[in-house]
């Protein structure tokens, strides 16, 4: 292995060798990093100790989707596991006039057959290093603009020399854990040639709809498999994980290996105040207003449902998130609870003066960083942040024109997305030969523009540079008409010009881009460094000081890296009433009612009276999971596959702030289901043949 630094960059292997030995958390509370399990807990609670080799091969067959979801492999010929909804972009963009395979589902004949998705990235973990403390040296003293950019160059040279001269083959990503308090390195294996194996039809994935969704009893085949490739070929992988065709029981100990997305269990209750307040109520408004319109246009025509269907179903799911978030941040609960763990440890900062004189008071830095948030937090949103201007053709001419100008510099001065080691997967997402649905661009882009001048204002000086005299109608139409960035050629074309060739574009997407990069870039620039440079140093000192008076008791909080947490499969108590931990395939036909959301689909209809009523279909357990999660394997003591975790129940909404074991619960696909489906519904008898051997 090669060094990176000071210290080596070692397998994970070895890292298993050596666990931390990790007090309690509660129950079976925590997303654990695998390099820090808590091993003695496991061994006391439910009498397991992982082998080096468990953990290693868990982790190397655990996968992620570049996305933003998790994934496994389930044979050594790349087979991988993930949910319906974590391929549904791949589905949408391979669909035609004649194939709706969001809709439909899809099933290839033969690996010959299976098609290449066109903006996937597969990322397999290889290794974790510690970079704590060449990181903090590089910061140590600096402020402001001089921290955000010490951060930057540093973080660029490790992933540098992490990934060498194939950033094509390695993903090097710097992550910051426990809100700084420990900075590690993690290197992945990166796969860019997916493709579609099989989905099934959305009837079945997404059984239940929106009244189901984050509720159980569930009956989802909410599944997709993808296969990835090397040179042309399925490539072969050294570790997987053997599929278990008889599912758990009740009471079994089970595993989730996934990517979380990200969680606040550890910030200040500052910011959980600023979420309650300000970014919650915000993009709850946002997002009610897009899927209004979504809706509207998917009524218009048969064609227009298909191009909005998966950006409907991703908003619909994010609204039921961030509604859930409402009542839980509102919970006198957890802020008494999170206001007495502040007081406890700032007591304990000032009950010292050396203690003083080393954390400072983080509380006060973070305030000052959030004041600065309040005030510039609308317009980094429409300008800059997620809610800013809408549609592909936006996006990737926002791409284009930042890339053009983050390559002219030094990769240590380059914003982190535009380091060398980040620049295949922009490349590859440029190239994509994902469909462009040019109605679909207008009514995004013209939603978006009436946002920005109702958010902003008409008199807003940005919103003039945006619209001029135009209507956001009007302009709308004009750049979408006008554009040719929907031709990937082109788009690489641009690529490959920098700078130069971005200059000299006339095209009116690009010309709207170069017009508001400098403002969105300004924005940027103060979030950087008068928003997250503060608050990252207040966070740091926060966690140090708690390493210091607890040690590393806990987990840190989710940062889209892989995790692994346990649990057991167990249903709850609510209401006095016991919520059983399993359904089964009868009750999925005692469910259905021949309409919307609750239809089965023509498969289903015919296999009914070939099924085993008996078999499991989906199961809940105590893993603590959140967004993120969603494709991640439930894996038992002997490290096979017994389960697919796809949502939570609605106690689980609350799990981006705390875990509460007696509620919240993890829903997962059962492996019997997935046998049994691919055999006798859909009559794929060589995927299953694949799950059950481990090989084409």
């Amino acid at each position: 292995m090669a060094k990176i630094i000071g210290r080596a960059l070692v397998p994970l292997a070895l890292l298993a060798c050596a666990p931390l030995t990790v007090p309690y958390a509660h129950a079976d509370e925590g997303m654990w990093t695998m390099d820090n399990l808590p091993i003695k807990q496991m061994e006391e609670r439910y009498h397991f100790t992982p082998s080096k080799e468990w953990i290693e091969r868990v982790t190397k067959a655990s996968t992620r989707l570049a996305l933003g979801c998790s994934a496994s492999f389930v044979s050594a010929d790349g087979l991988v596991m993930t949910n319906h909804h974590c391929a549904n972009e791949c589905l949408q963009q391979l669909s035609d006039k004649t194939h709706n395979y969001f809709q439909d589902g899809y099933s290839a004949k033969n690996a010959a057959a299976e098609q290449r998705c066109p903006a996937m990235e597969l990322n397999q973990l290889d290794s974790i290093t510690d970079v704590t403390d060449r990181v903090q040296t590089a910061l140590k003293g600096k402020e402001g603009e001089a921290y955000t950019k010490a951060r930057q160059a540093e973080e660029s040279a490790i992933e540098k020399e992490c990934a060498g001269s194939d950033a094509k083959a390695w993903r090097c990503d710097v992550i910051s854990l426990y809100h700084g308090g420990r900075i590690a390195l993690y290197k992945y294996r990166r796969y860019q040639d997916v493709r579609m194996v099989m989905a099934p039809d959305q009837n079945a994935a997404f059984f239940g709809g929106d009244p189901d969704n984050f509720n159980f009893p569930r009956y989802d085949l909410d599944m997709a498999f993808l296969r990835v490739y090397d040179n042309g070929k399925p490539a072969k992988v050294s570790a997987y994980l053997p599929f278990d065709g008889a599912g758990p029981k009740a009471g079994q100990l089970v595993f989730t290996s996934g990517n979380p997305g990200s969680t606040e269990r550890e910030v200040p209750l500052a910011d959980l105040e600023f979420s309650r307040n300000i970014s919650v109520p915000f993009v709850i408004d946002n997002y009610s207003a897009l899927n209004g319109a979504l809706w509207q246009y998917s009524r218009e025509s048969a064609a227009h449902h298909q191009e909005a269907q998966e950006r409907v179903f991703g908003i619909e799911n994010s609204l039921k998130v961030y509604r859930g978030r409402v009542s839980v941040l509102a919970d006198p609960k957890l802020l008494t609870a999170k206001a007495k763990s502040e007081a406890e440890l700032r007591d304990w900062i000032n009950a010292d003066p050396s203690r003083k004189a080393t954390y400072g008071d983080p509380w006060a830095k973070n305030a000052q960083a959030l004041a600065v948030k309040r005030r510039i937090f609308k317009p980094y949103a429409m300008l800059e942040g997620s809610f800013g201007i809408q549609g592909e053709l936006f996006s990737y001419a926002s791409l284009l024109v930042r890339a053009a100008n983050e390559r002219q510099k030094p990769d240590g001065e380059r914003l982190s997305a535009y380091h060398d080691g980040r620049l295949p997967a922009l490349e590859a997402e440029l190239g994509s030969t994902a469909p462009v649905y040019p109605d679909l661009e207008k009514t995004e882009l013209a939603f978006s523009l009436t946002k920005l001048r109702q958010i902003l204002g008409a008199d807003d000086d940005n919103v003039k540079l945006v619209l001029g005299k135009s209507a956001p109608d009007e302009l709308a139409v004009e750049l979408v008409n006008g554009t040719k960035l929907a031709d990937p050629k082109v788009r690489l074309a641009l690529w490959k010009g920098g700078a130069k060739a971005i200059e000299a574009s006339q095209d009116p997407m690009i010309v709207l881009a170069r017009k508001v990069e400098p403002v969105a870039r300004a924005l940027r620039k103060q979030m950087d460094d008068d928003v997250l440079a503060p608050s990252r140093q207040a966070t740091e000192a926060m966690a140090k000081a708690r390493f210091a008076m607890k040690g590393m008791t806990s987990y840190p909080d989710a940062t889209f890296t892989q995790r692994l947490s346990f649990g057991q499969v167990k249903g709850w108590d609510e209401n006095g009433k016991e919520v059983a931990p399993f359904t089964y395939f009868s009750g999925l036909y005692d469910r259905a009612t021949g309409s919307d959301p609750f239809k089965l689909s023509k498969p289903w209809v015919d296999a009914k009276n070939h099924l085993n009523m008996q078999t499991p279909f989906d199961f809940a357990s105590t893993n603590d999971i959140i967004g993120g999660n969603s494709g991640s394997p439930v894996i038992d003591a002997q490290g096979h596959a017994v389960g697919l975790i796809f949502d939570g129940n609605i106690h689980s909404l609350g799990g981006d702030f705390y875990y509460d074991e007696s509620t919240n619960r993890a829903v997962a696909v059962d492996s019997a289901a997935i046998l049994e489906s691919l055999k006798s519904v859909y009559k794929n008898q060589a995927l299953a043949n694949e799950l059950v051997t481990g090989h084409l």
